[in-house]
């Protein structure tokens, strides 16, 4: 369930997003091309001869990437300007994904103006959402989302009601797979209050009213 607990999308290092690779790409000059399920990387704006070899090699059906150095004198530099500007660009595809995911949800956008990096932390907001139980005492509810420097996207829940709970469910199980990065959850106490009112998730949902 996304209640009473807290969450990461975990981010794999030997991973990176088809999408982002390609603005990051873009933003530093270099050239990319498609071939069957695999992005490469053909153009590094280096001097140095590649002899019709890749940077870089993409698998776009599991995102997995393979970096050939064997060419390049400054091969550490470029791997590293590459994750610095993949990263830079993937903190604001993941939010954008995100919101865009729970906006879809039923779920509305607010900022955290409370909200002060620490460490690794990059921005804060939270995805809120009404229940359309007449019957529910709490219909108001929200998540609260960090996403860190390097795109990792981290979750904090309290009681959220019953459809409330399918709807973001259904959310992170989408960004899950768009992000390539597997969600790792780690579950909260639950007041005594709140055990008798939580359901298991059920296949079918109720559409959420955005407040």
């Amino acid at each position: 369930m996304s209640r009473f607990e807290s969450s990461t999308f975990l981010r794999n290092p030997s991973t990176m997003n088809a999408e982002v690779l390609k603005l990051a790409c873009e933003s530093l000059g270099w050239k990319y091309t498609m071939r069957g399920e695999f992005l490469l990387v053909t153009d590094i704006n280096t001097a140095t001869k590649m002899y019709g070899e890749f940077a870089l090699k993409l698998n776009i059906s599991t995102n997995e990437v393979t970096y050939n150095t064997y060419y390049i004198n400054d091969a550490v530099d470029r791997v590293n300007e590459l994750k610095n500007k993949f990263q830079e660009i993937n903190v604001e595809y993941s939010k954008n994904a995100l919101i865009h995911e729970f906006e879809k949800a039923g779920f509305t956008y607010r900022t955290d103006f409370s909200f002060v990096p620490r460490g690794d932390e990059n921005i804060s907001f939270f995805m809120d959402a009404k229940s359309c139980d007449v019957t529910e005492e709490e219909p108001y509810a929200s998540i609260r989302f960090t996403i860190m420097k390097d795109g990792t996207i981290v979750t904090d829940s309290d009681y959220l009601p019953n459809d409330v709970n399918e709807k973001a469910h259904e959310a992170m199980d989408v960004l899950e797979q768009l992000l390539g990065n597997k969600r790792v959850m780690k579950k909260k106490p639950v007041p005594a209050k709140y055990i008798g009112k939580m359901k298991p998730r059920r296949i079918n949902s109720i559409d959420l009213k955005s407040n």
